[in-house]
């Protein structure tokens, strides 16, 4: 009798050959069939080299037509992923150039009977669920009418499936306190195509928006930068619950063929996992614009939905939406993609997404969320690339104020015009009507609390902040960004040691990202010195190498070794000398530490007012940065305090 394919551990992963299952400490990770391929291919032959040509035999036989050099980096790039690997600095899979790949750690072949204790085989309906994954098509963008209704509906009986269950159940424990809240889990791209992730992680988004917006009194929903986290990892429902704090997921799938399409979604329980709900739709694309009315009569024959107080039948469907035409739906493609590049939080993403929304709006120059997203990308793009405000807020403020005038409803609108007139008009009755109107709208929007909690710390509104903070971080739990700035807020409120423990908790989550640097000025306040030079360290690229030596003498300074401040001082203003020989953009106001930290307040206060000048982000910290602290007498600072209208 043959022996049964068997299973190889590596590190901390395990990875079966028979169900092409890898696992990482029992927690199952989500990969596509190729990637899974690949990495057979590589533990079955420990330190020898498979090479690319053996890849494109195994992955792709002949016959079948692909971009091999594409699919194969893109399969490389996911396996790393799910590895927690690098290209760069590669730990478990090294790359011979030109000639193909291997395993550069010990793999361990073993038996299924070794470990079949380990792998507890998946519940029938995760299995179902899996299967329901790999039906996902690369959905085109043509589609895009019928998926938009889709959510809508969706959205509409999974509301009524949450309020209707919690009214009739005994009250849950965790849900008591206030609405029960619900995570969209991705949908996940399994079409062989990496460049189409904006699709699958834009239907994600958009799934998001539509729960939140459709009856926030009674449902919370979680934001997406939480449940991105769960892409490419396949948890266990109890244990997502507990992560996000959440009673309820959805889960559903799409595919697709030459003539048909089907959209299934389901909602979860995470208590017992009970199924709640369900519903799947199988649909001629022929039949694409008749299908709008067909599917909302279905759904309100099936689905009771909410009812208001007054017991009235109340609908989120205000009448048949209007058919799109060829170029809206083409504008909602490139929109999507804007989205794609807009969340990778880069410079670069950001150029992108600018690219992708301008096209939107050429296509389509009535569609407001890409206006929306473009203000997005203008106002924030200074602050990670380093360039002045000056260069790219009369295009934000603009495009802000045009998707107004499409749609007054829009809350992304109101929260980019809110920070626009916040940074760089430093109108603060104006930016909080805009953030408030923004919450109003959409209650469940996380980055509108985000951004008022720290529009409120700025003004030394402490309470307020960390209250907003604190339904932001609830709303997106696993958010970096909003982690790392509740740890700010907390700075500027003067509690040190909190803010401490959150930046730690953001850097456990992940130790490079940038925004959690910000933990230096609190080691620094607390005498932490070592800490905050450790930190430093880390935090050193080329191009913020002024940054660098500017944090370096703030801490000497700070610590009485003068001598060493006044040597990182020297080195900072070499870096000055050679930017401005070479014509690049700096933002000087983040050189005022090392001045502050010698003593040198005129040169500190020169910084400011360029700082001013340029209209640069860190002026709307002058308030509350006990950085400032020593330039507070100085009649110069008060004067700089009245004209960013923050004396009061």
């Amino acid at each position: 009798m043959q022996s049964p394919p068997p299973k190889y551990r590596f590190g901390p992963f395990l990875f079966c050959v028979r169900t092409r299952q890898l696992t990482k400490e029992g927690i199952k990770l989500k990969l596509r069939p190729q990637p899974l391929q690949v990495l057979e291919l590589l533990v079955q032959r420990p330190e020898d080299v498979v090479t690319r040509e053996e890849l494109r035999t195994a992955l792709w036989p002949a016959e079948t037509f692909v971009d091999f050099e594409r699919g194969l980096n893109t399969a490389i790039k996911e396996l790393r992923s799910a590895l927690s690997d690098s290209a760069s600095e590669p730990k478990y899979i090294g790359t011979l150039p030109k000639l193909g790949y291997r395993i550069i750690v010990p793999v361990e072949r073993i038996s299924t009977e070794t470990v079949g204790a380990e792998m507890t085989p998946a519940p029938w309906d995760q299995v179902e669920r899996r299967r329901a994954w790999i039906a996902l098509a690369n959905l085109r963008a043509r589609y895009w009418p019928l998926l938009s209704l889709l959510g809508l509906l969706i959205a509409a009986a999974i509301v009524a499936g949450v309020w209707a269950k919690t009214r009739s159940a005994p009250k849950d424990p965790v849900a008591a306190s206030g609405r029960p809240m619900l995570a969209v889990l991705p949908f996940e791209n399994l079409t062989g195509d990496a460049e189409q992730d904006y699709f699958s992680d834009g239907l994600t988004e958009e799934m998001i928006a539509q729960l939140g917006r459709l009856d926030p009194q009674h449902i919370g929903v979680i934001g997406r930068t939480s449940v991105m986290r769960y892409k490419l990892d396949q948890r266990q429902l109890e244990q997502i619950g507990r992560e996000l704090g959440v009673q309820y997921v959805l889960e559903g799938s799409v595919r697709r063929d030459a003539y048909s399409v089907r959209v299934s979604a389901k909602l979860i329980q995470v208590k017992d996992q009970t199924q709640l709900w369900s519903r799947q739709y199988d649909r001629e694309l022929s039949s694409l614009l008749t299908l709008q009315g067909e599917i909302a009569h279905e759904i309100s024959d099936e689905i009771e939905l909410t009812f208001d107080g007054r017991g009235t039948r109340r609908t989120p469907f205000g009448g048949n939406a209007p058919a799109l035409s060829e170029k809206e739906v083409a504008a909602y493609d490139l929109y999507l993609q804007g989205l794609y590049f807009f969340n990778k939080r880069t410079s670069p993403g950001f150029e992108q997404a600018i690219q992708y929304f301008s096209r939107a709006i050429e296509k389509a120059p009535n569609y407001a969320p890409a206006y929306a997203g473009l203000a997005d990308c203008y106002a924030l793009i200074s602050g990670y690339s380093m360039k002045p405000q000056t260069e790219s807020i009369a295009k934000a403020r603009a495009a802000a104020l045009r998707a107004l005038a499409i749609d007054e409803k829009l809350p992304e609108a109101h929260t980019a015009l809110a920070l626009i007139v916040q940074n760089y008009d430093w109108d603060w009755a104006t930016s909080e009507k805009e953030f408030r109107r923004a919450i109003e709208l959409n209650p469940n929007y996380a980055t509108a609390h985000h951004w008022y909690a720290e529009h409120l710390a700025w003004q030394g509104r402490f309470d307020e902040a960390l209250q907003e903070s604190e339904l932001a971080r609830k709303l997106d739990p696993m958010s970096l960004i909003i982690g790392a700035d509740n740890g700010a807020i907390l700075y500027y409120a003067r509690q040190y040691d909190r803010s401490i423990e959150r930046f730690r908790a953001v850097l456990q989550m992940d130790p490079d990202f940038p925004r959690a640097g910000l933990a230096f000025y609190s080691y620094v306040e607390k005498g932490m010195y070592e800490e905050a030079l450790l930190l430093t360290e880390q935090h050193r690229p080329g191009h913020r190498a002024g940054w660098y030596w500017s944090s370096v003498a703030y801490v000497y300074g700070r610590s009485g070794r003068r001598m060493d401040a006044d040597h990182a001082v020297a080195k900072m203003e070499e870096w000055i000398k050679q930017e401005q020989r070479q014509h690049r953009p700096m933002d000087v106001a983040t050189l005022v530490p090392a001045y502050v930290a010698v003593g040198d307040k005129d040169k500190a206060l020169e910084c400011l007012e360029k700082g001013y000048a340029e209209h640069a982000n860190p002026m709307t910290g002058l308030k509350v940065d006990p950085m400032y602290d020593p330039l507070r007498s100085d009649p110069r600072f008060q004067d700089l305090l009245r004209r960013v209208r923050l004396n009061n």
